[in-house]
């Protein structure tokens, strides 16, 4: 096969991969009917500076504590070197866990689901974690506790929503438990081990641990996880001094993806028993 067929061959292939991603729609339409089916609708929250989609209970009723899960990075990238022009996310992961949950809700990122003129490629990039996405996110949740009636919050994030929700829990003071799931609550640490750009425009939650020590937490790491591995989570845990580590549990067999909504009751059980025993 001469270059040309090799250069050929390989557009063929790109183009075969980008046509089987789904559209937009699809991919709204997929976190929407998954939302329907268990009694939860859409709802958009305006902020200062993004639009935000969210999913809640239609026969939402007040709550003492609210939990929110925070969405993943989504579809940030389609390959190593090319941006995806939308991150909402193919797998609607963080939605499958949230339904299973009681007096819960679901918080987007920015520009996930919602197109608008502030989305800019450094939204989901290199500012994917900037004060300027916290601040939007931090308003959101602070809606989402008004609807509600809630006096404290659970703030659950998957991927990049973990460093969300570390970042979060940094800066307010009604935050009573925080879990990430496969989080990147280490920024430096990981892109140093995947050897990719420094977040030039974002924030590192390990760097906010002192505002954390008190805050009650669970990283939850997948075994085979090797987007996210366990020295991540190692990384952040080892800034607070020994005494005040929060615990990391390494859950055996599990990718980055595969296979918390399956298993996440069993996690939600040991998450409620965990604080059980702060109480």
């Amino acid at each position: 096969m001469n270059s040309r067929h090799i250069v050929c061959f390989t557009f063929l292939l790109l183009l075969q991969a980008c046509s089987s991603i789904p559209t937009t729609q699809n991919r709204s339409d997929t976190a929407l009917h998954l939302a329907n089916s268990h009694g939860w609708q859409s709802q958009l929250l305006t902020t200062s500076s993004f639009q935000l989609q969210s999913f809640v209970p239609k026969n939402s009723k007040p709550s003492k504590r609210l939990t929110i899960y925070i969405e993943g990075d989504g579809l940030a990238w389609l390959s190593r070197r090319k941006i995806s022009s939308d991150p909402t996310p193919i797998d609607p992961l963080v939605l499958k866990l949230a339904v299973q949950d009681k007096q819960a809700v679901y918080l987007a990122r920015p520009c996930q689901y919602i197109n608008s003129d502030t989305c800019d490629k450094k939204v989901w990039t290199s500012a994917r974690f900037s004060a300027e996405v916290v601040e939007s996110m931090n308003q959101a949740v602070t809606e989402l506790k008004n609807q509600f009636q809630a006096s404290s919050l659970r703030l659950i994030g998957y991927s990049g929503g973990g460093a969300i929700a570390t970042l979060l829990a940094a800066e307010r003071d009604d935050v009573d438990q925080l879990v990430t799931v496969a989080g990147n609550i280490d920024t430096t640490a990981w892109t140093e081990m995947q050897h990719i750009s420094a977040l030039t425009d974002s924030l590192n939650p390990a760097d906010a641990w002192q505002k954390l020590t008190d805050v009650p937490q669970i990283h939850f790491v997948g075994s085979e996880d090797k987007i996210m591995p366990e020295a991540v989570a190692k990384s952040y845990q080892q800034h607070f001094p020994d005494s005040r580590q929060p615990e990391v549990r390494v859950i055996t067999g599990m990718t980055h993806h595969c296979c918390w909504a399956e298993h996440w009751p069993e996690l939600l059980m040991e998450i409620s028993a965990s604080d059980l025993e702060i109480e």
